[in-house]
């Protein structure tokens, strides 16, 4: 990804050994910014800090979570789904406010429907971003965007087809390049 144009990675704590994960590509991976995912609780949260991650990602809003990264400095993004969790997340303190799962319910347009009462709110929508809907999502007023399986696609991992990763990272960067320049 990195090679690709996209030096931002997060390691889902559902990727079997995940924090040595985290911990092997702080050290030998030190232009990459490595975060944690899928993180459910402070417990889980400090795990990963001491682990080196940069920044947390959380599928839902845990309170707790919040205030252990506000305290710590850390960058904080919060899930959330409805208006009321949205302004939760961003009174607690969150950085970003992901929306997930954005694409079951509305995509675009969905992210377009939460600014209007949130223009502040960096939102960032997870679960159906690929290439074809990233630049919708951007126009929509995403502040960035999460991407998943569309960019590691698992095939070409196990088959250890790196230029099939590179490739679609730069298709991104390229796709989101544009988009900004028309937002």
């Amino acid at each position: 990804m990195a090679r690709g144009g996209i030096p931002i990675v997060e390691i889902t704590m559902t990727v079997p050994g995940a924090l040595q994960v985290i911990a092997d590509l702080v050290r030998d991976l030190p232009d990459v910014l490595v975060g944690a995912g899928t993180v459910l609780d402070a417990g889980m949260a400090r795990h990963c800090l001491e682990a080196g991650a940069a920044f947390l990602v959380s599928p839902g809003l845990d309170l707790e979570t919040v205030e252990l990264a506000t305290k710590r400095k850390i960058v904080m993004m919060a899930g959330a789904l409805t208006p009321t969790e949205v302004m939760s997340a961003w009174k607690a303190g969150a950085d970003f406010v992901k929306i997930f799962p954005c694409a079951q319910v509305g995509g675009p347009a969905y992210i377009k429907a939460l600014k209007g009462p949130f223009p502040q709110v960096p939102l960032v929508p997870t679960g159906g971003v690929s290439v074809e809907t990233a630049a919708d999502f951007l126009y929509a007023g995403a502040a960035a965007l999460g991407v998943g399986g569309e960019l590691l696609k698992k095939d070409a991992l196990q088959a250890r087809r790196d230029e099939v990763v590179v490739d679609l990272a730069r298709r991104f960067v390229q796709v989101v390049q544009e988009a900004r320049k028309r937002t």
